[in-house]
């Protein structure tokens, strides 16, 4: 048997998250039933280096599958994009080590979220990125994202369903950049919990609005609680950018 690892592509708008589930449609399951294709109507399961929820979408996602088939390596992106919807590709492979573990063996990850901003809304858009209405200042986004870098227990930026009881994660980097007329919240970090990054940024965008003070932000984590921080963005707006290994 062989392993490979693969980096994934896709857009979430009409998938129900990456994790299979009863009902909708999933990356997981387009990919598996794409792999079973493939091996003949055999089960290939995969395993990635975690979930996205429903509507978010992965620039590099990164799987890994066991499989006995004699494809060379740098043929399984056309093999399996031939049988893939078009809104999922996967971008490169590679064989690894039996060893190698798509989850466990992550070390890193950045994400990325954009956000417009305009009175009204662009329905080209609003798959892709989120709209706000309102002007920040960036500066004093800037200055409450500096409180964010480091070590910090993130339980007040992380879902009341988060399941993991260490809440412990280390921002290493943090920022905002300017694409084609966007602001793009960019963290990279050793580990996020669930929903860490969209509650982060709905927090900055008040923080940008002055509805809340940069300076408020070390109270927050200190809370240890949900209820402090600000609201949850939406999920059209978020992309897994890179998984470091």
């Amino acid at each position: 048997m062989t392993r490979m690892k693969c980096t994934i592509a896709y857009d979430g708008t009409h998938f129900s998250g990456y994790q299979i589930q009863p009902k909708g449609r999933t990356v997981q399951e387009e990919l598996e039933n794409t792999l079973k294709k493939l091996h003949r109507g055999r089960e290939v399961k995969i395993v990635a280096s975690g979930r996205t929820d429903a509507g978010v979408h992965a620039k590099g996602q990164v799987i890994h599958f066991d499989t006995d088939l004699n494809i060379p390596e740098e043929k399984w992106p056309i093999a399996m994009n031939s049988l893939l919807a078009d809104d999922i590709s996967v971008l490169d492979s590679a064989m690894v080590d039996s060893n190698f573990h798509a989850r466990f063996d992550v070390v890193g990850k950045e994400y990325r979220y954009y956000v417009y901003f305009s009175k009204k809304r662009d329905p080209f858009k609003r798959n892709y990125a989120t709209n706000f209405p309102f002007l920040v200042d960036i500066d004093a986004i800037r200055e409450a994202m500096g409180h964010l870098l480091g070590t910090h227990d993130f339980t007040s930026f992380c879902s009341a369903k988060t399941e993991v009881e260490d809440k412990v994660r280390t921002i290493q980097e943090i920022d905002i950049l300017e694409e084609n007329g966007m602001l793009v919240f960019r963290f990279m970090g050793n580990g996020f919990l669930y929903n860490m990054v969209r509650i982060i940024t709905g927090t900055l965008l008040e923080v940008g609005t002055g509805d809340r003070n940069p300076k408020s932000i070390p109270e927050i984590l200190a809370r240890k609680d949900r209820i402090y921080a600000g609201k949850t963005a939406p999920a059209q707006g978020l992309y897994l950018w890179k998984v470091f290994y």
